[in-house]
C-alpha cells in the first residue's frame, strides 16, 4: 500500500513463546510484551486454574508489584488475616497472636490466594498476549529455519541476522508445530520444558523431607479471617479462612523420606496422604478430632494439591533459546514461603534483561542469572531450615512452643521477638537489589513503541 512503512527486521517484536499460566508466566508476558515482544502463552490445563492456599508478597516483589501497577489489585483481594491460633486435641485455642507474626510480614507486605493474584495477572494480559489453553509442548528443536537453509552459506545461518532464521520448533499435543526466538518454561516444579530442554527432574530436585497438602473445604468452624494450627509430632495441621471466601482451606504437612507417586494421579497422593495421617484424631488423645474431617474434605475437593517440599538446583537456568523462570528453575518450595515473590521478581530481572540486550540471548540470559543467583541461594537455605521447623519432632518440643506462643503477648519485649521471627524471611525477601531497566512503552499492535528497546535475534 503506497505510504505503508513496513518495520524493518531489527524493530520488528521478537516472538516468545512462554510455557505455564499460573504466575511466573503471565508475570513476564506483561513485561515483555511492554518490551515489544510478541508473546504467546501455552497453558496445559483447559482454563485458569483459579486454586490453591495463600501466598505472600513481600520485600522485593511488593516493588516489582508497584512498578507492574498491580500492587493495589493485591491489596484489594488480601487475605485480611487477623489471627492465628494454636489448637489443642479439641479445638480450644491456647495460644493466639496476629497474623502478620505467623506469616512474618512487615511494612507494606501482603498476603493474597494464588488464584486471585492469577486471576489479576491473567486479565492484565489477555488483551495483549496470546494464551493457548488445553495444550502443552511436546518437543523443542533448536537451530536455523529450514526454509531459509542456504541463504547465508552453507549452514543456512548468519549471527548477525536478524531476519528469524535461528530459533526454537515447538510441537505441540493438540496444536501445530510453530517457530519462536524463544522459549520459557514458566511451568513450575514439575516443568515440561525442563525435562525437554535439561533432562529428567530427578537431576535435579532435592528433596527436604516433608510433604504438603492443600485444599477446600467447608466452614464448619465458623473461621473469619484466622488461620488454626495443630501439631502432632512430625505433622502440623491448619485450617484457615481468608476474606471473601465463604469456604475454608486445609493445610496437611507430614514428614518423610521420599515418596514414589505420580504427581499427575490424585488417587496416588490421597492414599499416601490418608496413610500418613491414619489413626491422628480419632480420639481427643490421639490429635485434634477435626483431622479424620479433613481428610475426608481433601478425597472430596475438586483443588487437591499434593506435593513433596523440594528444591530445584540448576547449575544453568537456559540452553541456547530455552529459560526457565520461577519454581521452574530454582523452587524454593512451600516451606520458603517466597515461591510467588520469587516468580515475579524473576520475571522482572529476565524480561529488563531480553529488553536490554544487544544481540543474542546469551548475553540476557546471562546477566538475568547474574541477578537473580544471590536472591535464590539465600531462600533455598531459609527453605531447608524452615522445612525442618515446620513440623515439631516430639511432644515436649510441641508443648514448648505452645508456652512460647501462650506468654509473648504478655512479654514487655514481644515487639522484639515478632522482629526476630519476621528476621529470616524479611532476609529472604529482601536478598535483591532491583535494577532500573529502560522505562518500557506499553505496545499496542504488533510493532514496538517509539524508544522501546528490542530484542535482535
Amino acid at each position: 500500500m503506497s505510504g505503508t512503512v513496513s518495520p524493518s527486521p531489527r524493530t520488528r517484536p521478537r516472538t516468545v513463546l512462554i510455557s505455564g499460566a499460573s504466575i511466573a508466566g503471565p508475570a513476564l508476558a506483561h513485561w515483555l510484551h511492554r518490551y515489544g515482544f510478541a508473546v504467546t502463552v501455552v497453558e496445559r490445563a483447559p482454563e485458569l486454574r483459579t486454586g490453591g492456599y495463600k501466598v505472600d508478597i513481600r520485600g522485593a516483589a511488593v516493588e516489582v508489584a508497584e512498578r507492574m501497577g498491580i500492587l493495589e489489585d493485591i491489596q484489594r483481594a488480601s487475605t485480611d488475616m487477623r489471627t492465628g491460633a494454636y489448637v489443642n486435641d479439641d479445638g480450644k485455642r491456647i495460644a493466639t497472636l496476629p497474623a502478620d507474626i505467623f506469616g512474618a510480614r512487615v511494612g507494606r507486605d501482603d498476603e493474597i490466594m494464588r488464584g486471585d493474584l492469577a486471576r489479576i495477572l491473567y486479565e492484565r494480559t489477555r488483551a495483549d498476549v496470546e494464551y493457548v489453553f488445553g495444550d502443552s509442548i511436546t518437543s523443542l528443536t533448536e537451530g536455523p529455519d529450514d526454509r531459509h537453509a542456504g541463504r547465508q552459506g552453507h549452514a543456512g545461518h548468519d549471527p548477525d541476522d536478524a531476519d528469524g532464521t535461528d530459533g526454537v520448533e515447538v510441537t505441540f499435543e493438540h496444536g501445530a508445530p510453530r517457530r519462536f526466538d524463544l522459549v520459557v518454561g514458566a511451568d513450575g516444579l514439575h516443568s515440561n520444558v525442563r525435562r525437554l530442554a535439561f533432562g529428567p527432574e530427578e537431576q535435579f530436585a532435592r528433596h527436604l523431607g516433608a510433604y504438603i497438602s492443600a485444599f477446600s473445604l467447608p466452614n464448619e468452624l465458623g473461621l473469619d479471617r484466622e488461620e488454626l494450627y495443630h501439631a502432632v509430632p512430625g505433622k502440623l495441621i491448619s485450617v484457615y479462612s481468608s476474606a471473601g471466601d465463604p469456604a475454608a482451606k486445609g493445610l496437611l504437612v507430614f514428614r518423610s523420606p521420599r515418596l514414589a507417586y505420580d504427581h499427575r494421579k490424585p488417587a496416588q497422593q490421597l492414599a499416601l496422604l490418608q496413610a500418613a495421617f491414619k489413626g491422628v484424631g480419632v480420639s481427643p488423645s490421639e490429635g485434634w478430632t477435626m483431622v479424620p474431617r479433613l481428610l475426608e474434605a481433601a478425597r472430596e475437593a475438586d483443588d487437591f494439591y499434593f506435593d513433596g517440599l523440594q528444591l530445584i538446583e540448576m547449575d544453568r537456568w537456559s540452553r541456547g533459546r530455552v529459560v526457565l523462570l520461577g519454581d521452574a528453575a530454582h523452587c524454593a518450595s512451600p516451606a520458603s514461603g517466597q515461591g510467588t515473590g520469587m516468580a515475579l521478581v524473576g520475571a522482572y530481572v529476565l524480561a529488563g534483561a531480553l529488553g536490554a540486550a544487544g544481540r543474542g540471548p546469551e548475553e540476557a540470559f546471562d546477566r538475568y542469572e547474574k541477578e537473580m543467583r544471590g536472591y535464590v541461594a539465600v531462600n533455598h537455605a531459609l527453605a531447608a531450615k524452615f522445612a525442618k521447623e515446620m513440623t515439631a519432632g516430639s511432644r515436649r518440643q510441641i508443648r514448648f512452643r505452645h508456652l512460647m506462643m501462650r506468654i509473648l503477648p504478655h512479654m514487655p519485649w514481644k515487639n522484639l521477638v515478632a522482629k526476630k521471627i519476621a528476621e529470616d524471611v524479611q532476609r529472604g525477601a529482601n536478598a535483591i537489589t532491583l535494577q532500573d531497566h529502560p522505562a518500557p512503552g506499553t505496545v499496542t499492535g504488533r510493532a514496538p513503541a517509539a524508544g522501546c528497546p528490542t530484542y535482535a535475534a
